[in-house]
This record gives C-alpha cells, sequence and structure tokens, in this order.
C-alpha cells in the first residue's frame, strides 16, 4: 500500500490527521508505528484541537524532519537549515494546493469551540473534508524528496549523532 493511502487509511481508523501522516511517513524511515501514532498524538485538529496549523501538515513536516542527514552538533545548524527550507516549500505546495495551512480555515469552522466542533461532526467534514488533506500531506513530502534525490530508509545507529563529552 502506498504511504498516502496507508495514511488515508488510519485517519479513516479514527487516528487524527497528524498521526495519520507521521506514521505513513515515519514508516519509510523505520519509525515504529506505536511510537509515531505517540509522536504525532497532539497535533491533530490543528494542534491539540485548537483549529491552528492543520493536522496533516505538522506531521509532514515532523516527518520532513526524518530527512535531515545530520544532527551533529557540528552539522546541524547547516542542515536545520536545509530543513527549514523543504519545509517552506511544503508549506507553499499545500497552501497553493488546498488555499490554508489553518485547520479553522480548510474546514470551514472552529473546532476548538464547542459550536464548531458540533458543526463539524453534524457536517461530517473529518470524513468528506479531510482525506485530501491526508492524503496530499504524505504526497507532497514524497515528491519533495524525490526531487531533492532524498529516499527514505531506515536510521541505522551510524545515524545517531555521538553523546557529547562533558568537558
Amino acid at each position: 500500500m502506498h504511504a498516502a493511502e496507508a495514511a488515508e487509511a488510519r485517519f479513516r481508523q479514527g487516528y487524527s490527521c497528524s498521526q495519520a501522516v507521521f506514521s505513513a511517513l515515519g514508516e519509510l524511515w523505520g519509525v515504529p508505528l506505536p511510537l509515531s501514532l505517540r509522536i504525532g498524538a497532539g497535533f491533530g485538529g490543528g494542534m491539540a484541537r485548537t483549529a491552528g496549523v492543520c493536522g496533516a501538515v505538522t506531521g509532514a513536516l515532523m516527518a520532513l524532519g526524518l530527512a535531515q542527514s545530520s544532527v551533529s552538533p557540528e552539522e546541524n545548524r547547516t542542515e536545520r537549515e536545509k530543513t527549514y527550507a523543504r519545509c517552506r516549500r511544503f508549506l507553499e505546495r499545500f497552501a497553493e494546493r488546498h488555499g490554508s495551512l489553518v485547520c479553522r480555515d480548510l474546514l470551514g469552522c472552529d473546532i476548538s469551540t464547542p459550536e464548531g466542533y458540533a458543526e463539524a461532526h453534524q457536517r461530517n467534514l473529518t470524513r468528506t473534508v479531510c482525506p485530501p488533506f491526508v492524503r496530499d500531506a504524505v504526497q507532497i513530502t514524497l515528491d519533495l524528496l524525490h526531487e531533492e534525490g532524498i529516499t527514505p530508509h531506515v536510521w541505522a545507529p551510524a545515524d545517531t549523532p555521538a553523546p557529547r563529552s562533558a568537558d
């Protein structure tokens, strides 16, 4: 199953948008499913259901961080700038495709309020409006990585930076 399809299937199973996106992409990097679901748990509904930045977007940004080639103290600053640039390209493409990055704008109601949350459920928005955001977040991420020649891979212990000495 393609990662975008896996993300949508998880979303339809009841996982949040951020959990669905991050777990589907995280698996490509070898992140264990239970761990990725836990990492993504607080970001759904526009970050803890505050209707802020879409959880599918935050899930994708977290996954793009997995593509950072080094986190060693010597290289992190340079590599982090590359990650920021990659994330900005993602944000531009997602906003271009969907008109916003913000959950309340994408849904057309504010799920952080009891009234907005009730409206979203009454109109079944998470099952009708959100699935394309989940699919597209995964696909845009994979497209960006492909364009840069980055292939997701399972991290080996050598990829983990050595701890710094206390001196």
